[in-house]
């Protein structure tokens, strides 16, 4: 199978890339500047300025599938009125560049998988499945933009999922070393009151359920990629600090962090609870069900 990735150097992206070859298939990367980037045996780097299809969208018409998963990193801090308009044009952009690329191609690619994210639901405390309406904060009509920018491809019988992916927990995570580091440092604990949600899904599941995905032709529309077991930020701090065999009891106030973070501590203090409903009736099976296997398995 030819797979085309769009946001292949970032941390989903590499590992997806990684699981085809390991299979036999071949893959093709779009980036800024393929001169400078190392990519392994059976990859080819492409050049797109991610805002349009010109130099490189005829090659869409070798390809089986499209991962269309660009987007500025929201860890980025701080977000700045500036960052966040590049938050959004990384993420339209690049979708509606790949759409073009699609209606110009005379072979289309049989599936498209669109990245998106769970913060789609916005700050909810009620568990939310595909069928939940979006909300009305920055990161919802964020999210919604994205997912809409790579829409008008249902038309052209190209088969579309959307991945809502929650926290992708791995090794390299820079998010996930530092919810670690205060553990590290016996300074672990929960992060305002600890009642949000912290969704979460591990490296190895995220790539499985989007393989999943490529080849289930089932799968269209929206599918939330997380784990299936809720937690909350003081359930899954709490069990990091059990992992790393340290003590669990500074906790930080949530002003503290809104004055550190400002606008961007909505990704620590505020919730959005899901499930993984459409993925888990297509028959989608966990590797790691629950937070104490994935955290087992990153940190031992």
């Amino acid at each position: 199978m030819n797979v085309m990735i769009t946001g292949g150097s970032g941390l989903i992206g590499r590992a997806l890339t990684r699981s085809l070859l390991a299979d036999g298939h071949k893959v093709w990367t779009l980036t800024r500047d393929p001169d400078r980037i190392v990519v392994p045996l059976g990859v080819t780097a492409v050049a797109w300025d991610a805002r349009t299809a010109r130099g490189w969208g005829g090659l869409v018409n070798e390809m089986d599938a499209v991962v269309n998963l660009a987007g500025h990193s929201l860890a980025s801090w701080p977000w700045t009125a500036v960052r966040k308009q590049s938050f959004w044009n990384s993420r339209v952009w690049a979708g509606q560049a790949v759409t073009e690329a699609i209606q110009q191609a005379k072979k289309r690619p049989r599936v498209l998988v669109q990245s998106s994210g769970i913060n789609y639901y916005g700050l909810r405390g009620e568990p939310a499945s595909e069928a939940t309406p979006p909300g009305d904060d920055f990161l919802s009509r964020l999210t919604v933009a994205w997912e809409f920018s790579s829409q008008p491809v249902d038309e052209l019988g190209v088969r579309r999922a959307v991945i809502r992916t929650a926290v992708v927990l791995a090794r390299e995570n820079v998010i996930l070393k530092l919810m670690a580091l205060p553990a590290r440092l016996f300074l672990g604990g929960r992060l305002g009151d600890g009642r949000q949600s912290l969704p979460w899904i591990h490296v190895a599941d995220e790539v499985a359920a989007i393989r999943f995905l490529l080849d289930t032709e089932r799968a269209r529309g929206p599918f939330n990629l997380i784990a299936p077991e809720a937690t909350t930020n003081d359930a899954f701090l709490r069990q990091l600090a059990r992992t790393l065999h340290r003590p669990y009891w500074f906790p930080t106030p949530a002003f503290l962090m809104r004055l550190a973070l400002g606008e961007m501590s909505v990704m620590v203090l505020d919730g959005r609870q899901a499930q993984p409903s459409h993925l888990q009736e297509l028959g989608y099976q966990f590797k790691f069900p629950t937070l104490q296997s994935a955290l087992s398995d990153l940190f031992h």
